[in-house]
C-alpha cells in the first residue's frame, strides 16, 4: 500500500497540473472502494485546478472557488501522466484531461484491486470532509508534538507500534515507515504506548519525521509495483534498516532482525538494541 512518503512523491510530480483547466474525464469502472459519482466528477469539468494538496494518504485536488477532487490510492492504485491519445492499459478505471495554454495532459488511475477511491468534494473545507473527521494531525504539523504524544497516550495499553498507525493519533504513518522510525529511534514496538516517557516520545517522534523526509527525498519505496506520476521508483528500499530484513543483521548492534506480527502487519525490529 502506497505510504505518506509514496502518495507526497506522486503529489509532487503532479504539482505541473496546477493552473490547468480540467477539460474532461471518462470514468470506466465506478465500482471502487466507493462507488464514483460520475455527474460530480463531470461537474468540476471547466474549473481552474488551484492547487495540489495532501491530507493522509489521501490526494487533494484544491478547485478555485472551492471543492475539487479526493483520490485514495488504495492497496494497488496509481496516478500517472500520459501523453494524449496513449493506448489504454488493462485496470485503468478514470481518466481526466487537463488544459492550459491550449496544450492537453492526460491523467489515468489504475488499481487492479480496486480499493481506491475518487470523489468529488463540491464545497466546504477540506477538514469538514467526512472522510478526514477524527483524522490526528500531520507527522509534520507543529500539534504532533511530544506533549500531544504523552498526553494522548496516558494510561493507553496498545503497544506503540499500533499506536503510530492509528490515524486518529497520527495521520498517514504507515507501516513500513513506523517498522523504520521504531528501529532509529531504538524503541521496541511491543512497548505500551502509555509507558513511553515524553523525552522517549521527543526521540521517537524526530525519528518519524527524519525517516519520512528521508523517504520523500528517496521518491518512496518501491518494494513491488510503487511508481511515481512519471513511472519512476522510489530508492528508499535501500536505506531500510529494519523492514522486510527479517534474519538480517542489525546495521546498529549487530543483532537479528525479527518479525512479529501486530493487528494483522508484519512489524520488523531488533531485539538487541530496541528496548
Amino acid at each position: 500500500m502506497p505510504e505518506l512518503p509514496e502518495v507526497e512523491t506522486i503529489r509532487r510530480g503532479l504539482q505541473r497540473l496546477e493552473g490547468t483547466t480540467l477539460a474532461d474525464v471518462d470514468v470506466r469502472e465506478r465500482r471502487l472502494r466507493r462507488r464514483i459519482d460520475v455527474a460530480a466528477l463531470q461537474a468540476l469539468c471547466g474549473r481552474r485546478i488551484a492547487r495540489l494538496g495532501r491530507r493522509a494518504k489521501y490526494l487533494l485536488f484544491e478547485a478555485e472557488r472551492g471543492g475539487g477532487m479526493i483520490v485514495h490510492l488504495g492497496m494497488s492504485g496509481r496516478l500517472f501522466l500520459v501523453a494524449p491519445g496513449s493506448p489504454p492499459q488493462p485496470h485503468e478505471h478514470v481518466s481526466w484531461w487537463f488544459e492550459r495554454d491550449g496544450e492537453s495532459v492526460e491523467l489515468r488511475f489504475q488499481d487492479p484491486r480496486r480499493f481506491g477511491l475518487v470523489a468529488a468534494r463540491r464545497h466546504g473545507s477540506v477538514s469538514d470532509h467526512p472522510l478526514f473527521a477524527g483524522l490526528g494531525p500531520e507527522p509534520f504539523d507543529a500539534a504532533f508534538s511530544p506533549g500531544y504524544a504523552y498526553r494522548a497516550t496516558r494510561g493507553s495499553r496498545r503497544p506503540v507500534k499500533n499506536a503510530l498507525m492509528d490515524a486518529r493519533f497520527v495521520a498517514g504513518v504507515g507501516n513500513i515507515y513506523a517498522s523504520e522510525a521504531l528501529w532509529r529511534a531504538a524503541i521496541n514496538p511491543k512497548t505500551r504506548a502509555g509507558r513511553i516517557s515524553r523525552r522517549r516520545w521527543q526521540r521517537l517522534l524526530e525519528a518519524v519525521v527524519e525517516v519520512l523526509q528521508d523517504a520523500i527525498a528517496e521518491g518512496g519505496t518501491t518494494l513491488n509495483d510503487f511508481r511515481s506520476a512519471t513511472g519512476d521508483p522510489g530508492y528508499f528500499q535501500i536505506a531500510l534498516r529494519a523492514y522486510d530484513r527479517e534474519g538480517a543483521s542489525c546495521a546498529r548492534c549487530g543483532g537479528t532482525i525479527r518479525r512479529i506480527v501486530q493487528v494483522g502487519r508484519s512489524t520488523y525490529y531488533c531485539p538487541g538494541c530496541q528496548v
